[in-house]
């Protein structure tokens, strides 16, 4: 069997993965390898922000893991989105940079993670980011090698909804990723000059050139090397089942940054998870830790579609005779529809009066989709307000059903499963709805056309909710971060995972509790967090 020798291993090239390896690179003393499952990040519609549309139904790039039923959503599963190549979900994500609340994090360190409260990832959320724009003074990063832009091109419909978001009480903020999050604004987001700015671009095409990273593409792990409890190097093939295994050997650590539904499957694969689990599946108990695949959670958005009057929508500008010229516009000057993400407007709001921090999220674009799925655009004028629970309690998991990497886990997303949930999301339905309705927008709405003028009671709307509601992309916390002594927990908070020697997960698995925020910019702190432990045990 091949084998080879490089200082650090990195399991995944999302994004976690390609800001781990682009910074270790950087110190000029290291070697890397990098794996990763997925092609290169050649296809087209990954650099077009609007391609998102595409890339969530691509199989060539997305691992489009089916779900299992949830009870919550009376028995419906849901297909989760991953990205399957170079830069991982960041190459298929809707492009939204928005870091979550001061709560959050001081919530984590609270929890017995030192070194994770706000003051303490500040410093790593500005030293990855490059923020062109105005922004509050402290907050952000202006020489990361990470783009953070702001939507160049108002539009009079978001412009409407914000109006009505304000008559009702929610103020205008510009820069949620500040001091403060509550608000409304034009959304934060990772395009520049009218391309997606994806962090293999950032972090990993940078260390590829210096010439100290080889990364791998196609190379589906079999398992993690553990020999008297420290990580060794890893077994992987490049291609299909039938193709040879292959060896990487790591003199330092092996890094796991495959994201929250592969990493827990590798440590499972691996022999690293519950024993009663392993042995169900026919994989040797390397090492008994309950906690691997547990506390999966995710943002459930549920949308509200309105037929427009009055004023066009990107419905319109995408289809025939229009989309030759947007295609055009964006040949020549990398703007127009194409230049767009999927959602230009973001909002933070609370459920009730009373609460002192925000817990509800609403986005508006000028857009509507067929069933409520990004994956297409109705052939109506239309637009849509998305809406979820920020930090939701249901909780769900990820199991290895297979000893076989190409098989895959069983995810359970629990939607809906807690009453609280319920509450929030009901509240965050019903404010959607106060917004479409309000006096400065109400004159652009023809119709509503989901859920529905006749849904009126919560019985009603809780019934929509889960028959049509979907993931927002963003699940997290089946690694979860906490102390040894806790059963649900898998690594420390220098991310080492507890029982075995030179491992350690840098990805949204590790996070203890879901940040109120779209997940990338986390993640990308987790990475330079991560890279600077790393160098500091070295």
């Amino acid at each position: 069997m091949r084998q080879e020798s490089y200082d650090y291993i990195v399991i995944g090239a999302g994004t976690a993965g390609c800001v781990v390896a682009g910074r270790l690179s950087e110190r000029g003393k290291y070697s890397v390898c990098v794996l990763e499952a997925g092609p290169p990040d050649r296809n087209p519609f990954i650099h077009i922000p609007a391609g998102v549309l595409y890339t969530l139904r691509n199989p060539d790039i997305n691992w489009m893991y089916p779900g299992v039923a949830s009870p919550g959503l009376n028995g419906r599963a849901i297909t989760h989105a991953r990205g399957k190549t170079l830069g991982g979900s960041g190459s298929i994500n809707g492009h939204i940079y928005n870091r979550g609340q001061r709560s959050d994090f001081d919530g984590w360190a609270d929890a017995g993670n030192r070194g994770w409260g706000y003051d303490d990832v500040l410093p790593y959320f500005m030293k990855s980011e490059r923020k062109i724009g105005a922004a509050d003074a402290g907050y952000h990063g202006s020489d990361g090698p990470f783009t953070v832009t702001d939507i160049e091109e108002a539009d009079p419909l978001c412009d409407a909804f914000m109006r009505g978001a304000q008559s009702l009480g929610i103020p205008h903020n510009p820069d949620y990723n500040g001091r403060a999050q509550e608000g409304i604004a034009y959304a934060q987001r990772s395009v520049f000059r009218g391309r997606r700015v994806g962090p293999a671009r950032a972090f990993l095409y940078p260390a590829m050139q210096r010439g100290n990273t080889r990364v791998i593409t196609n190379a589906r792990v079999e398992r993690i090397l553990v020999e008297d409890k420290e990580a060794r190097g890893v077994c992987f093939k490049v291609g299909g089942r039938d193709t040879p295994s292959r060896v990487v050997r790591a003199r330092r650590e092996v890094i796991l940054s495959a994201g929250a539904i592969a990493s827990p499957q590798i440590l499972q694969l691996s022999g690293i998870g519950s024993a009663a689990h392993l042995q169900s599946i026919g994989a040797p108990v390397v090492h008994n830790l309950p906690g691997v695949g547990k506390n999966f959670r995710d943002h459930y958005a549920v949308r509200s579609v309105v037929r427009i009057q009055d004023m066009a929508t990107i419905n319109g500008r995408v289809r025939g005779l229009p989309l030759v010229r947007e295609v055009l516009n964006y040949a020549l000057t990398r703007r127009g529809a194409l230049a767009l993400t999927p959602t230009l407007v973001y909002c933070f709001w609370k459920s009730a009066e009373n609460l002192e921090h925000g817990d509800i999220q609403l986005t508006f674009t000028p857009a509507s989709y067929p069933d409520g799925v990004q994956s297409g655009l109705d052939r109506f004028p239309g637009a849509t307000v998305a809406c979820w629970q920020q930090r939701p309690i249901s909780a769900g998991y990820v199991r290895a059903t297979s000893i076989d990497p190409f098989v895959p886990p069983e995810i359970q997303g629990n939607y809906l499963g807690e009453e609280e949930d319920h509450r929030v999301l009901l509240a965050a339905m019903r404010w959607s709805r106060r917004i479409l309705h309000s006096e400065p927008f109400k004159p652009y709405v023809a119709e509503e056309r989901w859920p529905g003028a006749d849904r009126q009671t919560d019985e009603e709307l809780l019934d929509h909710a889960r028959r049509t509601g979907n993931t927002a992309y963003h699940p997290m916390g089946t690694c979860r971060m906490g102390a040894a002594s806790r059963t649900d927990s898998v690594v420390d908070d220098q991310l080492r995972v507890h029982g075995v020697a030179r491992l350690r997960i840098a990805d949204a698995s590790i996070m203890p509790m879901i940040p109120s925020a779209n997940l990338n910019a986390s993640i990308l702190m987790i990475g330079e967090k991560a890279a600077d432990m790393i160098a500091a045990a070295a």
